[in-house]
């Protein structure tokens, strides 16, 4: 693997085992996504560096980006001077990611909800342990909600 930017490749390769499974991305996607995160300026890696360093075909390197940019977790652009596309983490994924956890907790929630009023139970205990489940999925969601604000 020929490198363009400066990285740390034990901690490269953490990350592109973490992006990997969190993500569900194949191995070439997490790659091109967590040798991104190492281009800290944010200048843009081009198609050909990625194929260059990867030593990945331009097929395999081209249905990968197209898979991060269809996930939104990655930008493309050109430069002014320049024909070539770069690519870039997305900024804002963070806060598109943790929005979709944020609706599918409050669906959870709801769901939950319905559960506890079809129930109609009186058991004091299932009562007490829904109540700590609730609250911790609303503080949750709270605290996510005032952080993604702060972004």
């Amino acid at each position: 693997m020929q490198l363009m930017l400066e990285i740390d490749k034990d901690l490269f390769y953490d990350m592109v085992k973490f992006y990997g499974d969190v993500f569900h991305l194949p191995p070439l996607a997490a790659k091109i996504y967590s040798y991104l995160i190492f281009d800290f300026d944010r200048k843009g890696v081009s198609f050909d560096e990625f194929v260059e360093v990867f030593s990945a075909s331009k097929s395999a390197v081209s249905s990968n980006l197209n898979l991060l940019l269809n996930l939104n977790i990655i930008t493309d652009f050109n430069k002014i001077d320049e024909r070539k596309r770069f690519f870039a983490m997305n900024e804002k994924y963070m806060k598109i990611r943790f929005g979709e956890i944020i609706t599918k907790m409050e669906k959870e929630l709801l769901i939950l909800n319905q559960l506890k009023n079809f129930r109609n139970t009186s058991d004091k205990e299932a009562l007490r342990k829904f109540d700590i489940y609730t609250k911790l999925f609303d503080k949750n969601i709270e605290n996510i909600k005032e952080s993604l604000d702060q972004l």
